[in-house]
């Protein structure tokens, strides 16, 4: 009996061995099944996109592969390596919604990985604008490998959008021009984090970005990134990569280019010879080290450290902000009408500033949990 016994546990054993077995080839299959089949998901080398519909999905995660490998020879010269890990895309696609996207990730020792990336709106602004934005952000991350000034990553990010994008940016800017709400660029240069009042720094970060990128292309413009963010000297690495005196000259000069309606640069002929050259370095961390702010009207600035993390602002905030500058018309006239006298607003010392996340001693974190901690187009 014993034997028998034995026998017939050893026969239950094996039974539930192979019903042991089979969950887990079942738990093994569903995720896939999940992922790549109906259920709306589409997995590419870098991405794995969630979306409404298979055909959506790798519609965007096509394009996600598309603009990750265009815009970093753009930008770059080279392609990236693919990431590690890819990047989970949640997709909320639909007419009517407002284009936003928020891209997560960690810096941490000279490494960032992490990626997670939400993007919405109507088809047409996602595949068109909001995506390539946020591929952007990624190419950015993945050479400095260190949080860029928000001006110079939000504006340049909003260069690669759809022109009737950029159009709402650009009539923005007139508008906070005209009402005060124009960020000095001694303050503006040092920026790590989002300020309360974040439009304007979209709008005045992308027109900055565009007047820079004109003269000398984009390598350029990212060797300026790379050098400023090694001392947090930016009146330097103006002087030394646009040949501006100081912050103020540079304003100056880029507020009478605003005013004269944007006119093509003389220096934008160049913009294809300066794309010939060698593929941009990353950087080293920056230091904390505080840097003064610009002589001449701007002096008395508060001086800025450079930090860790990130702001966010909400998705939809520009579009919400959009109509009221629906009778601007920057191509026909002057963009300030009869009030060309303007100057940057001051912020008021005693005013509250936008609060900061303490930032970890070794990584900085771009949390989506956290409201400080989300890169949002």
């Amino acid at each position: 009996m014993v034997l028998s016994a034995q026998g017939k546990s050893m026969e239950a054993q094996g039974r539930l061995a192979r019903r042991f077995t089979s969950l887990l080839v079942l738990f093994a299959v569903v995720p896939v099944a999940a992922s790549d089949g109906a259920a709306a998901g589409y997995r590419t080398t870098n991405f794995v996109i969630d979306a409404r519909s298979p055909q959506l999905a790798k519609e965007i995660g096509d394009l996600a592969e598309h603009y990750r490998r265009s815009l970093a020879l753009e930008w770059l010269g080279q392609e990236l390596p693919p990431w590690s890990r890819p990047c989970p895309v949640k997709a909320i696609v639909g007419p009517g919604l407002g284009a936003g996207g928020a891209t997560s990730f960690v810096f941490d020792r000279g490494e960032v990985f992490g990626w997670r990336m939400n993007i919405q709106g109507s088809r047409q602004r996602v595949l068109d604008s909001v995506l390539p934005h946020e591929i952007t952000h990624t190419i950015f991350a993945s050479h400095f490998r260190q949080p860029v000034p928000r001006w110079a990553d939000e504006g340049a990010c909003t260069t690669v959008e759809h022109q009737s994008e950029i159009a709402k940016q650009e009539g923005l800017l007139i508008n906070f021009l005209k009402t005060q709400r124009g960020i000095p660029f001694s303050d503006m240069m040092y920026m790590k984090e989002y300020p309360q009042d974040v439009l304007p720094l979209y709008a005045q970060g992308h027109s900055l970005a565009r007047y820079l990128i004109d003269q000398r292309g984009k390598r350029a413009f990212l060797s300026f990134l790379s050098d400023g963010m090694r001392d947090n000297d930016w009146p330097r690495a103006v002087r030394e990569h646009y040949r501006y005196e100081n912050l103020l000259s540079l304003q100056e000069s880029w507020l009478g280019w605003v005013k004269a309606g944007r006119p093509p640069l003389p220096g934008a002929d160049n913009v294809l010879l300066a794309a010939n050259q060698p593929p941009a370095s990353p950087v080293a961390p920056a230091s904390s080290g505080v840097a003064t702010a610009a002589m001449g009207s701007l002096a008395g600035s508060p001086q800025r450290a450079a930090v860790q993390t990130v702001g966010a602002t909400a998705a939809g905030a520009t579009a919400a902000a959009q109509p009221a500058m629906a009778e601007q018309s920057p191509a026909s006239r002057s963009v300030y009408g009869e009030k060309t006298n303007w100057q940057p607003a001051r912020r008021n010392p005693s005013a509250p500033t936008a609060a900061s996340a303490p930032s970890a001693p070794r990584a900085a974190a771009y949390d989506a949990a956290r409201p400080t901690g989300t890169l949002w187009r």
